[in-house]
């Protein structure tokens, strides 16, 4: 699997998982890739800087992929890439993907779209400490990332097959 950051003709950014760099370039030939924040399918890979992994069997370096929670009504083109990917995907890392949703749902709180302001009332000690879970867009995660306030993105892959 590799993760590409990609670039909308909007300029919109987001990440995404291939099976591989060959995958990915058969997909934007097709124009199979859509842009996860208007659908365009006019997308390119945006410039990223090297993941170096550690020495050792700490080597993993966890996911920077942004989550999206399961909506009532029709997918968004996010949500639909998501699940795309996921049919894909080798069973164990969805599985273990899987896993880490439950645990994420189980022991903490779902915020919605309220994710960036409700951590920053944790981080200011404005609201109880506790595991939130949420979404939030590229800008406020960056905005969150330079007042120094620690999280993580997860790929949030949908339940089912």
């Amino acid at each position: 699997m590799i993760l590409y950051r990609l670039r909308c003709a909007k300029g919109h950014e987001f990440d995404s998982w291939f099976k591989d760099s060959k995958t990915y370039e058969r997909q934007e030939k097709k124009s199979l890739i859509g842009c996860a924040v208007c659908g365009s399918d006019k997308v390119e890979r945006a410039l990223m800087a090297p993941r170096i992994g550690k020495k050792g069997k700490d080597a993993a370096v966890p996911a920077t992929v942004e989550p999206s929670a399961e909506a009532a009504v029709a997918p968004s083109p996010e949500q639909q890439q998501i699940a795309a990917l996921a049919r894909h995907m080798p069973k164990e890392l969805r599985e273990a993907l899987l896993k880490v949703r439950a645990e994420v749902e189980k022991n903490c709180e779902h915020v919605g779209d309220r994710f960036a302001d409700e951590a920053r009332k944790i981080h200011y000690g404005e609201s109880d400490k506790r595991g939130i879970y949420g979404e939030t867009t590229d800008e406020e995660a960056e905005a969150l990332a330079e007042e120094g306030i620690e999280f993580g993105r997860l790929p949030w892959i949908p339940r089912g097959n």
